[in-house]
């Protein structure tokens, strides 16, 4: 028992060790990020920003700002966004449009690990693919940015006091699990991983009573922490460009 709850340890910690392809933060300075502006009390910090938040029509968090960007032209800002956008989202499959002639890129790239949770039973790490959107004009770039469900790695009897789980009654393979069954890459014996896709709408804090409410204020917390340090990247490579020096003389 204690052997397997070790290989599904090591497995986790493999998958949380990274903020996936998009490297627009480090995972630790992202959470680090998030305490420092939002208190390390995950709960406090998702209930105020509830307060503050409201779901879009198809029920998903979404935020959008504009970002001025006086003198500079739709040709200008398009250069800028795509070099952004191509060094930061390494999966090929990221970039869903790129058209210039409209000014528009979309990104849809999966984030990797942005909130770990271990509760008493067992442990969970949430992974987000937000849909990012730049709107391109002369003078102005609109950032939309759009979350609808947490995709969840649950570790059954992984959490505190797993280890003291009896399964001597019941051998693995006739458990019955929560979740669609299917399993993380590279893993093909463990059935104490599965995958779980959570609604936002309906986990805490826009749902009071939620089994998994510590998992998911930390999930919420992250997740907005992350849409600013998107918009903020945006916004630094709109005025600086993305190395600092890349402008028009030279």
């Amino acid at each position: 028992m204690i052997r397997k709850l070790w290989v599904i340890a090591a497995i986790l910690v493999c998958c949380g060790s990274q903020l996936a392809q998009a490297q627009v933060m480090k995972a630790a300075d992202l959470e680090k990020y998030a305490k420092q502006k939002y208190g390390d009390k995950w709960l406090d910090a998702a209930a105020n920003l509830a307060s503050t938040l409201s779901l879009d029509k198809n029920q998903s968090l979404t935020y959008q700002q504009v970002i001025e960007a006086p003198g500079k032209t739709k040709q200008q800002l398009y250069v800028a966004l795509n070099y952004w956008v191509t060094a930061t989202f390494k999966d090929n499959q990221a970039i869903t449009l790129n058209d210039k002639d409209a000014g528009c890129i979309i990104v849809s790239s999966t984030i990797d690990a942005i909130a770990d949770h271990t509760g008493t039973l067992n442990r969970y790490i949430v992974n987000i693919t937000p849909v990012i959107r730049l709107d391109i004009k002369d003078g102005k770039v609109r950032v939309t940015y759009t979350v609808q469900n947490y995709d969840i790695l649950k570790a059954e009897a992984g959490g505190w006091l797993g280890a003291l789980a009896d399964n001597s009654k019941q051998d693995l393979r006739s458990q019955n699990f929560i979740g669609d069954g299917k399993r993380m890459k590279g893993d093909a014996n463990d059935r104490r991983l599965y995958d779980e896709q959570w609604e936002i709408a309906k986990r805490y804090p826009f749902v009071e009573k939620d089994a998994q409410k510590r998992t998911c204020a930390k999930a919420l917390v992250m997740t907005h922490a992350y849409s600013n340090a998107i918009i903020d990247k945006v916004e630094e490579t709109l005025k600086n460009g993305m190395v600092g020096n890349d402008d028009d003389d030279w």
